[in-house]
């Protein structure tokens, strides 16, 4: 059944089975310095302070990221890559680790990901990466260590036009990279499928005998098809009506339809790693094949690529695709803090309608904030969030998250862990809180720590905030007159 998974894809493709995709179009995270926040929206309609962790690009040699870097050799010859190819890795790392550090740490993050896709590539099947000029050239150094540089298709670059700005002091950057590699010696390719109508000007030239469009043979008769595109293609960007998502990376569909149109047949997989706001899968359903799509961040399964599939196509979840890697159950949150630690945090935050956060306090107690609005402040308001999946939960964890609170000079501070703590370690955590006293809102009182368990969340239970008392107070039915 086609599927949209929520989780990090280097997690979830470690068990997807070999050979079981026909391609692969992933539009990652571009290393171009920028972040994304604009699908996100508070009730108040302000922009969110923080960066968000699902749509910050923005790379940095953290500890963890250098260690996957140092373990990439070992991971590369896993996959099978050549020892050479293993040996330029080591140069050109550390080469870019004293150059550009940022490009680095984005670069071992796509290779990291780019290896096991290959696993899960048929040997007749392709992938369509796509990016920007700011590394697509390293890029394909990569892909062509990982498919090999006879697996190189085109260099496909997709042009759009847009506003600029009148002080531009170099040409206006208005184009991306896609780069396609094969991964055995055949490939579909369906020209027959993808051809675009021949100009007035060079069927007329036929019609003449006269020579056109490069060919020397004079009785050279022109496919009444049209022509295959040339590797530059003009397709505007997802015009803002019914296509457009309000998703900050969005794709328009004419794009989509046209690589899986060339490069797929009826009923095979299409699979999209980075699925986003879900053109892949929209265009790949309405062309008659299977999907399977996986984002890291849940407001794009559960609130952007769900509505799109059940409001635009019609599809029905359970019927038509299942939706996998949200925790429904207590049983799920645990599994899911087994599986992939990181993901679970990301998960227990999201839930509570919070947010991930690359910023650290020193001793690295926030993982997350959640933001709300405060009569008479411009300023949107935050909860600093820490999330503790571990059954070994004590007192000291309250201690350091109320520090955290104090020199973060948040207004509020919020605990989740994964069980009850039972009676008596509960009482010691709340007297602990609430040593940290009450926020007063127009004479209510909110307490500055707060504790959540995930059974509590699965059943609706959220934060005790302003902006949540606020919706619980809309969300009542009106009194009777009288």
């Amino acid at each position: 059944m086609n599927k949209l998974l929520y989780g990090d894809c280097l997690t979830i493709m470690r068990d997807m089975p070999l050979g079981s995709v026909d391609l692969i179009y992933l539009d990652p995270p571009f290393n171009s310095n920028r972040d994304y926040n604009a699908i996100y929206k508070d009730e108040t309609g302000r922009q969110l302070p923080d960066q968000i962790e699902a749509f910050n690009d923005l790379w940095e040699l953290s500890p963890e990221r250098q260690q996957a870097i140092r373990m990439m050799p070992v991971l590369m010859r896993d996959y099978g890559i050549d020892d050479d190819i293993v040996e330029f890795w080591k140069i050109w790392m550390n080469a870019l680790r004293n150059t550009q550090p940022r490009l680095l740490a984005y670069l071992s993050y796509m290779t990291e990901r780019l290896l096991p896709m290959r696993g899960i590539l048929k040997p007749t099947g392709s992938v369509f990466l796509h990016c920007d000029p700011t590394a697509s050239h390293y890029i394909k150094v990569m892909m062509d260590g990982i498919f090999g540089h006879n697996n190189f298709r085109n260099e496909i670059i997709w042009c759009y036009t847009g506003p600029g700005s009148p002080g531009m002091r170099q040409f206006m950057r208005k184009h991306d990279v896609i780069l396609w590699y094969n991964k055995g010696k055949t490939w579909t390719f369906n020209a027959d499928d993808v051809r675009v109508a021949h100009s007035e000007k060079t069927k007329g030239n036929y019609k003449k005998g006269l020579v056109g469009s490069g060919f020397v043979e004079a009785d050279h008769v022109i496919h009444e098809k049209g022509k295959v595109p040339e590797d530059w293609w003009q397709i505007a960007i997802a015009a803002r009506g019914k296509e457009y998502m309000r998703y900050p990376t969005q794709k328009p569909l004419k794009l989509l339809d046209r690589i899986i149109r060339a490069a797929s047949n009826k009923g095979e997989t299409v699979f999209d790693p980075f699925c986003g706001c879900a053109t892949t899968i929209e265009a790949a359903h309405t062309l008659g094949r299977k999907w399977i799509g996986i984002d890291i961040a849940i407001h794009a399964i559960k609130r952007v690529a769900k509505v799109r599939l059940e409001e635009r196509l019609g599809l029905i979840e359970g019927k038509d695709f299942v939706i996998e890697g949200v925790p429904v159950t207590a049983e799920g949150a645990l599994d899911l803090w087994n599986r992939d630690k990181h993901q679970f945090q990301k998960w227990a935050i999201e839930q509570v309608d919070g947010f991930v956060t690359n910023r650290k306090t020193a001793d690295g107690g926030i993982d997350g904030r959640l933001y709300f609005s405060v009569p008479d402040k411009r300023d949107l308001q935050s909860m600093v969030i820490e999330v503790k999946g571990g059954k070994n939960v004590n007192v000291d964890v309250v201690r350091s998250l109320r520090g955290a609170l104090e020199r973060d000079q948040a207004e509020m501070a919020g605990l989740i862990v994964m069980d009850d703590l039972g009676d008596r370690k509960t009482k010691n955590f709340l007297r602990e809180m609430g040593e940290a006293g009450d926020m007063d809102v127009n004479g209510v009182l909110y307490h500055r720590m707060q504790l959540l368990t995930v059974p509590e969340i699965l059943a609706g239970k959220r934060f005790n905030t302003p902006s949540v008392a606020r919706a619980k107070q809309l969300a009542q039915p009106a009194l009777p007159m009288g």
